[in-house]
């Protein structure tokens, strides 16, 4: 009987460990986890990956890049710039299981440890409150005036010094396109119209889904929410600043812009 050889994500603190191959980054695969699984972790089975089993763990402390430099643990965000494509997804997808299980180990209603009954529930066993993993719907909106004007704006917490997209998480009570239209008049004082759906995008950071969408400029003048954004404004097609790298949604919003497609 041959056997299984299984994906490893390993995690420490956002981090994940990969490896290099004579082709580039990869995340291990073998029959036995890369390292020592912690003693009390958890492996969680997060699904397939190129026909291997795709298992993940949460490591207590960090790995020690190995001396021929073959092996470090790299941040989520930035092994999208080294790991093939499928591999750095499912590597979204088992941070969010990880960070799930760390979530909920006792029961938000009675405090109770919880018991891990399928591969994305748990259950407690005291009052039967069953906990899955929470996905936090957010709206990214391309707002455009005219043809060859784009709204660009800079967020206080964004990483780097780019223009991205106005984007903000759902409320309660309020449908996907209301948080749109809220989010940009409460971040930029102006009113849009004819919001159109473009994509949706996870975004395991940590458990997270970005829903795009493009809308056009109906009127008012700029005025920055100042506790959210330190910059924006319109920008025409041949006066860009700096973007968002193509890791998100944002980008794939503006290239889509760019090309004339929306």
């Amino acid at each position: 009987m041959q056997e299984i050889t299984y994906a490893w994500f390993a995690f420490f603190d956002g981090q994940v460990l990969i490896e290099k191959q004579a082709d580039g980054w990869h995340i291990p695969f073998g029959k036995e986890p890369p390292v020592v699984v912690p003693e009390g972790n958890t492996i969680h089975e997060i699904g397939t990956l190129d026909g291997h089993p795709v298992r993940a763990f949460a490591l207590s402390v960090p790995v020690e890049g190995n001396e021929d430099g073959l092996r470090m643990m790299k941040d989520l965000r930035a092994s999208f710039d080294v790991l093939p494509f499928e591999e750095y997804r499912m590597a979204g997808t088992a941070s969010q299981i990880l960070t799930w299980d760390l979530n909920s180990r006792f029961c938000p209603r009675c405090g109770v440890r919880t018991v891990q009954v399928a591969r994305i529930a748990k259950r407690c066993p005291q009052c039967g409150q069953e906990i899955y993993p929470r996905i936090s719907p957010a709206i990214i909106v391309l707002v455009k005036r005219g043809e060859d004007e784009v709204l660009l704006v800079h967020a206080r917490n964004f990483r780097g010094t780019f223009r991205g997209l106005v984007a903000g998480f759902l409320e309660p009570g309020e449908t996907l396109e209301e948080c749109v239209h809220r989010e940009v008049m409460e971040e930029t004082g102006i009113t849009i119209k004819n919001l159109r759906y473009f994509a949706s995008q996870p975004w395991p950071y940590p458990s997270g889904i970005m829903v795009g969408y493009v809308a056009e400029y109906a009127g008012g003048d700029i005025h920055l929410q100042d506790e959210e954004l330190n910059a924006g404004a319109f920008y025409s097609k041949d006066n860009l600043p700096e973007i968002p790298k193509k890791l998100s949604i944002a980008r794939r919003l503006i290239d889509a812009w760019l090309d004339g497609k929306i």
